[in-house]
């Protein structure tokens, strides 16, 4: 018996590729029709633990037909409050960096989609870089649905064992964070995916890698975004240059609106969580005016306590990312008995770079910092570990 047909939102088209298994809108329909029974039992709210994309697609079509509320999980483990935000079916999102019980937050589906751009693709190869569960992940999940693209995945697996997997799967669509792109072109070993998107989200993308990316991938379409999980996906930049025109803060962009309060960016969006009213959002990042472009200068709850001095381990981190022969860095604080902490940063160079040469340019490029913000010790490592979101772990921060 063929299966019902797709909700509208779900090319049947759509093709899904995880652990060398192929699925589409068939499988899909058959795993739905389970869950939807087990969710009409759960009530009004019901939890999927991580069980990959796949899964993850059939629970989100079961969740729509049983008009329920339904909570994503990024652990294995779960505790939350069992009561339900309001009637009908929506999408509940974990926030990343928390310990115990995860924050939640409810989102409208169609509110998700908000910015999904685009007609059917079914020749588009997506790789998924994010955690499935993530808003970013769910983002690129949404998007190959529609489109009915092929969409490879491999959840838990480093940039290295992804990067292989786009050349073998001639993936030509990528969203990944600053941090996975930098380690995805390290592991490049000469053969490339054929991309024809690539777009950065999740991270600050500094203009090096920006332009490093245009040079590796020349006729690929180059983006980077700006989401977050309660303001919903913002705005997207694509002139190739860091940050955003700085005349966005005045009349907005895509429905967004932007401001500044004391340095910090508040967006007024109307793709945001439910629940939070209508009124402005801050988003927690410092933003600096720099002739006609507005830069991300690090955010409010990442700021290190050095000898009271307040300093931003990313501003730090951008300065670094402009010397030549540096192909990431890591800044982060390390405790001190005299100004409570310093700084320290891990810096990645590139191939066949000095490294005298480097650690002097190094000490030139840190040198117009204001004391409390130069790294007192750097260490030369081979590459930096990211979390699973697919951003850098940043320890010390005060």
């Amino acid at each position: 018996m063929s299966p019902p047909p797709p909700p509208s939102w779900l090319h049947p088209g759509i093709r899904l590729i995880e652990a060398e298994r192929s699925v589409g809108w068939a499988e899909i329909a058959s795993q739905a029709d389970a869950f939807e029974a087990a969710f009409r039992a759960m009530g009004t709210r019901a939890v999927l633990p991580p069980q990959g994309v796949p899964a993850l697609v059939a629970a989100l079509v079961a969740a729509e037909r049983a008009e329920v509320e339904l909570h994503l999980s990024r652990r294995t483990s779960v505790e939350t409050d069992a009561k339900p935000n309001g009637p009908g079916f929506a999408v509940l999102l974990e926030t990343s960096g928390t310990t115990g019980t995860p924050k939640l937050i409810r989102h409208n589906f169609q509110r998700l989609r908000g910015r999904l751009r685009g007609a059917a693709d079914p020749s588009a190869r997506w790789l998924l870089a994010y955690e499935p569960a993530a808003f970013a992940g769910l983002q690129v999940i949404l998007t190959a649905l529609a489109a009915g693209a092929t969409l490879v995945s491999a959840p838990g697996v480093g940039a290295g064992e992804l990067a292989r997997l786009a050349v073998r799967n001639a993936v030509t669509h990528i969203s990944a964070t600053p941090s996975f792109w930098r380690s995805f072109l390290l592991s490049l070993d000469g053969v490339a995916p054929p991309l024809a998107a690539v777009t950065l989200g999740g991270e600050v993308a500094d203009q090096p890698l920006l332009d490093r990316l245009a040079e590796r991938f020349p006729t690929a379409k180059l983006r980077h975004i700006y989401a977050s999980t309660e303001a919903g996906a913002l705005f997207a930049v694509g002139d190739g240059q860091a940050g955003f025109p700085a005349a966005w803060l005045d009349g907005g962009i895509d429905g967004v609106g932007l401001r500044l309060n004391d340095g910090v960016l508040e967006v007024n969006s109307p793709r945001a969580m439910l629940g939070h009213g209508d009124g402005w959002l801050s988003t927690g990042d410092f933003v600096e005016l720099r002739g006609d472009r507005a830069l991300f200068a690090g955010r409010i709850d990442g700021r290190i306590n050095v000898g009271g001095v307040k300093v931003s381990p990313e501003a730090v981190e951008q300065v670094l990312l402009d010397v030549p022969g540096v192909r990431d860095a890591l800044v982060q604080a390390a405790a001190n008995p005299v100004t409570g902490h310093i700084l320290t940063a891990l810096v990645v160079p590139a191939p066949e770079v000095d490294e005298a040469a480097l650690r002097a340019a190094i000490r030139s490029a840190v040198a117009d910092l204001p004391p409390a913000a130069r790294p007192r010790l750097v260490t030369m490592t081979g590459s930096i570990a990211l979390g699973a979101a697919g951003k850098k772990t940043r320890k010390g921060t005060a």
